[in-house]
């Protein structure tokens, strides 16, 4: 949001004071002011009001005049100007020899064989607005020679306030909140808000008006007629346009101007189109073409001012077309209101439509502003238009009212929050300052709040600690080192779980830790061939790539890897992240955290990555929990996993995550060169793990006996179980040492070490195990490739 020094200046006298160090102040103190500050005006001088004497057609030009230009010094200056809409008598800005426009001294010049002393400018070449159509006509009367920033406010200080910083102020959406904090800061006087006397219209007789929806809060409406006006002053178009606005015709600007000054957005409809005011939704879905000339789709839950039973507005949002101030309304009905907050939102979301009206009413307005910015434009109507007519008396419904919120509290309270030594003065000083009432008895305080500060910003006597201290200014502050108890804190198994994770990926496997985001991103996935899964979804989207919550990070790790192919030939990457697997029972998200590991390489074949990625599972799981990884064949349940080379990860009996590759198309939407694999692991399963601890055995002294078997086999699973189910406890390691692939198939070679701890082992009862081993595998149609070791 664009403010205005000048604007802010109508309401606290600001004079001899830095208003640099002032609008620091206010950043530090407020809200964040954003870096760039814009010194209007500053870059032009010379420019004069003149006025335009003769007109004549340039002899070879079409476009070109040759003007004789009175601009105040005693003679008549020639000039060549090419604007269409010059005339004899027109008064305009005329930049003088010798002006500065920017970077640009005006210098005498020849055009088209005619010398040009000067140039009459328009409004976009001073800087005041964004209208080049032709030069300035200049209504007001002012004498010739007049420098224009001696009668026009172009001279001005501009800066912008982060609009995140003000969601919680909605007294701070218009220049006079903002000046009620420049008053707080600077220690001057808050001006009240020039408004009319409504009550001498008491007599007229009231609009028709009625509120048939609690989501309006408040509808205060007057009736004009009689308006003769249809530009707006100069001054207030550029205040409009420093500001960021356009200006549009007076009636429509002057409720920007009024938004802009109090914060209350306003609509003027045409009084020929509005009769009865009615303010309802409605029951069936309609089409409503707005102000811009966009055909909208209204539903049920979406608020509208209607003409009886004709919709004319979207409450809060934007007016119809058909209601709309044109060049030739001479009366008009005034709206100002508030809205439930949430549904203004709400609208604005379905709609994909925000407009600066709306911006505000998200915001929690104060209702009790309504009457007033009604008053203050009677006020300011009157003061440029004398001749308009209040045509009936002020209309004021009320449906809703925020409850009065008053807060007692000690100085031990705010010394105790603050831990410095601020007086009573100093607190009632800067609390009445800001608008709140405050009685003061001793060293207890009892406060009221503002009702524009009551909406959602002060309700706790917290808040009144930082009213007090932001105002005081936190850099006033004495630093010193707070003596407090300080105890330990155990940290979790799943914290710590995470961080050690992490330091054995990128300490002991050289991977790099990326960071994303929830979404599933539809464009980057269908890059990929990837489909969105249904899963959780944002109501009333406007972007698919930001609809559907992920369930895997996996996919987008596969989509971070396309991003990053062509810095390397190989790396690993990994995240600790979070997805959401449904709702549960209580209709929250079933919120997941995961570890994803996914590793790329054109150096190495499938199967040596694959075998890479559980050796690093493997250490991750004996490093932590100091348990064993076993792997089990699992089932594709999403599109992007390889329907066959899937395994569940399984860690002292309980599943943990799965490891697999990409399926094929993925993979060569990714590099047709390349393999990757992949794993996610469940934080929460694999920290739930107890922790088995070292065990330490004397070794034996008795030679070992190592046997090794090969197998015809597709997978170890099958090998690892027959050999579990031996309970033998002879068998001190497993391990397998080659794998091998043939037209008779693939064969898996172990070797299984026996040792005795108290005499050597015998023949026969090595062999003994290995026969029950055998013949269980041999059940299961797995056999041996060469027969028993003799």
């Amino acid at each position: 949001m664009f403010l205005s020094m000048n604007w802010i200046s109508d309401f606290v006298d600001l004079s001899g004071l830095d208003k640099l160090e002032l609008i620091n102040k206010f950043s530090l103190s407020t809200a964040e002011v954003e870096n760039e500050i814009f010194h209007k005006g500053s870059d032009i001088s010379g420019i004069v009001v003149a006025e335009i004497k003769s007109v004549e057609e340039h002899p070879e030009s079409k476009k070109l005049h040759l003007l004789k230009v009175d601009a105040g010094d005693g003679e008549l200056t020639d000039v060549v100007c090419g604007a269409p809409n010059v005339r004899v008598g027109m008064k305009t800005a005329f930049a003088k020899v010798g002006a500065k426009i920017g970077e640009i001294e005006i210098t005498p010049r020849k055009l088209a064989g005619y010398t040009s002393n000067g140039m009459c400018c328009s409004e976009k070449e001073i800087g005041i607005s964004d209208n080049h159509e032709g030069i300035m006509d200049i209504t007001d009367d002012i004498p010739c020679g007049t420098d224009l920033k001696e009668v026009y406010e172009i001279d001005d200080i501009i800066f912008e306030v982060d609009n995140k910083s003000l969601t919680n102020r909605p007294d701070l959406w218009g220049h006079y909140g903002i000046a009620r904090e420049f008053a707080a800061i600077s220690g001057r006087e808050l001006k009240p808000i020039p408004q009319a006397d409504l009550s001498a219209y008491e007599n007229l007789p009231k609009v028709d008006l009625k509120i048939e929806d609690p989501l309006c809060h408040r509808y205060s409406c007057l009736r004009f007629g009689n308006i003769t006006t249809h530009k707006s002053p100069v001054n207030m178009r550029i205040r409009l346009f420093y500001c960021g606005m356009r200006a549009l015709n007076f009636l429509a600007d002057l409720t920007n101007y009024l938004m802009l000054e109090m914060g209350q957005p306003m609509h003027a409809f045409d009084s020929r189109k509005v009769e009865k005011i009615r303010v309802k939704r409605f029951d069936k879905p309609f089409t409503f073409k707005t102000l811009d000339g966009v055909d909208r789709e209204i539903d049920e839950n979406t608020l509208m001012i209607c003409n009886d039973n004709t919709p004319v507005a979207i409450a809060g949002i934007m007016g119809g077309l058909d209601s709309e101030i044109v060049d030739d309304t001479t009366s008009l009905t005034l709206e100002s209101a508030t809205f439930d907050a949430a549904s203004i939102r709400k609208s604005t979301v379905r709609l994909s439509h925000r407009t600066d009206a709306s911006m505000r009413y998200e915001k929690s307005l104060d209702p009790e502003m309504t009457t007033v910015a009604v008053a203050r434009f009677v006020n300011l109507l009157k003061e440029i238009d004398s001749g308009a007519q209040i045509i009936s008396a002020l209309t004021d419904e009320v449906a809703f009212k925020y409850d009065d919120v008053k807060l007692d509290f000690t100085k031990a309270f705010v010394d105790k929050y603050t831990g410095i030594e601020i007086s009573n003065e100093q607190i009632v000083k800067t609390l009445k300052s800001l608008g709140f009432g405050v009685e003061n008895d001793g060293d207890n305080f009892s406060v009221e709040v503002p009702s524009w500060r009551a909406t959602k910003d002060v309700t706790i006597k917290a808040d009144i600690i930082e009213e007090i201290t932001r105002i005081y200014g936190y850099d006033n502050f004495d630093i010193h080192t707070a003596v407090v108890p300080v105890s330990p804190v155990r940290t979790q198994v799943e914290k710590s779980d995470e961080d050690r994770i992490k330091d054995i990926l990128v300490k002991r496997y050289s991977m790099h830790e990326l960071h994303s985001y929830v979404w599933a991103y539809y464009d980057d996935y269908k890059a990929l061939g990837i489909e969105v899964e249904k899963n959780v979804e944002l109501i009333n989207a406007t972007n698919p790539n930001i609809k559907t919550i992920r369930n895997s990070i996996i996919p987008t790790q596969l989509c971070q890897v396309k991003y990053n192919v062509g810095y390397d030939s190989d790396f690993k990457v990994f995240e600790i992240g979070r997805t959401v697997d449904g709702f549960k029972d209580d209709g929250l998200c079933d919120e997941q955290k995961k570890l994803a590991v996914t590793l790329y390489s054109k150096t190495k074949e499938m199967s040596e990555l694959y075998f890479e990625l559980r050796d690093i599972l493997a250490v991750i799981a004996d490093d932590i929990k100091h348990e064993k990884l076993s792997f089990e064949k699992a089932e594709a349940t999403h599109s992007w996993q390889h329907p066959k080379n899937l395994n569940k990860m399984i860690c002292a009996g309980k599943v943990i995550g799965e490891i697999g590759i990409a399926n094929s198309v993925v993979s060569k939407n990714i590099d047709k060169k390349a393999n990757i694999v992949f794993a996610e692991i469940d934080i929460k399963e694999f920290a739930k793990i107890k922790n088995a601890g070292i065990s330490y055995s004397e070794p034996s002294k008795f030679p070992e006996i190592e046997i090794d078997l090969s197998f015809v086999s597709e997978t170890y699973a099958p090998i690892a179980k027959a050999i579990e189910n031996a309970k033998c406890e002879l068998i001190k390691d497993v391990s397998v040492t080659d794998v091998y692939a043939d037209e008779s198939g693939k064969s898996i070679t172990i070797r299984i070490i026996f040792a005795h701890p108290e005499r050597t082992l015998t023949k026969e009862e090595v062999l003994s195990v290995v026969d029950t081993i055998v013949s269980e595998l041999e059940g299961n149609s797995i056999k041996l490739k060469n027969g028993l070791p003799q």
